[in-house]
């Protein structure tokens, strides 16, 4: 039977694209709206034609982001966990990690590296991941461990708490672990370290959405406590209203003294003093 033409040069603007956004038109359709004398029905058949682009693109991307978790995959290995972090560059807040095992068939619409998705997105892919993941872990590590050990010391903590975390919430251990290009001392199981791999694997992106989200919420509540440093907006980096916060108030507690722009703050507050008798 042969599908019933469709007139849409009868049809308003409006019905054109209700009809464009629950139905597939074929080749010939394509054709006749876009050769419809109307400028505001040929723009919408050009916007659906840029949106179905999009999507094949999309698509295509996040399929390539499965070649990491697909390799480990023949080579035997069947719990793959994804690990990220987040906080490392700031001067206030902790540095955060996540591991993530996801399953195969997730979809995650909009998953990549979380400083390039939107806030609203990361919210939404943060609920799917929880929902939906194998197994995941979240580690946290404080301001004085790293001002003790260094940033660089506190992220390979907060990963291995992460991993530890996925081990006591799930009572799965990793097999295989996939990195943002961190290399991880004190772990057993083999891993990848991978070039940008928060925007070229699907487990290690899922991992940087939880890190960031789980460290912007704990630095929206630490701006209760500290309202004068701006930490819901700026999350603790070294943005302008927080430097100038900084100059005007000094340090608070959750400011990490071993950095430089605080240390300095510090050292200049010192100074103050030097010469005086208490």
């Amino acid at each position: 039977m042969s599908r019933k033409k469709i007139e849409f040069h009868t049809m308003t603007i409006g019905d054109v694209r209700d009809w464009l956004q629950t139905n597939t038109p074929s080749t010939r359709q394509i054709k006749t709206i876009s050769q419809d004398e109307r400028a505001g029905v040929r723009k919408l058949i050009e916007s659906y034609l840029r949106e179905q682009k999009r999507l094949t693109v999309e698509a295509a991307r996040q399929e390539r982001m499965w070649s990491y978790e697909r390799r480990a995959g023949e080579q035997g290995f069947l719990r793959v966990a994804g690990i990220d972090e987040a906080g490392r560059g700031p001067l206030a807040g902790p540095v955060v990690a996540a591991a993530v095992i996801l399953p195969e068939q997730i979809d995650l619409p909009g998953l990549n590296d979380s400083k390039q998705v939107k806030e609203n997105v990361r919210d939404q892919l943060y609920d799917l991941i929880c929902a939906q993941a194998v197994a995941y872990g979240v580690g946290i590590v404080d301001v004085d461990y790293i001002d003790r050990h260094n940033i660089l010391q506190g992220t390979f903590e907060a990963s291995r708490r992460a991993l530890a975390q996925l081990e006591a919430q799930f009572g799965l251990v990793p097999d295989y672990l996939l990195t943002d290009f961190l290399k991880i001392p004190g772990v057993t199981q083999p891993y990848e370290a991978i070039v940008k791999g928060d925007s070229s694997s699907y487990s290690i992106a899922a991992a940087s959405i939880l890190a960031k989200v789980t460290r912007d919420r704990l630095m929206v509540e630490y701006a209760a406590q500290y309202p004068q440093y701006g930490f819901a907006r700026n999350k603790g980096y070294g943005s302008p209203d927080h430097l100038a916060a900084l100059e005007e108030h000094g340090p608070c507690p959750l400011h990490r003294t071993s950095f430089a722009p605080v240390a300095q703050k510090l050292q200049l507050q010192g100074s103050l003093f030097d010469g005086f008798e208490f």
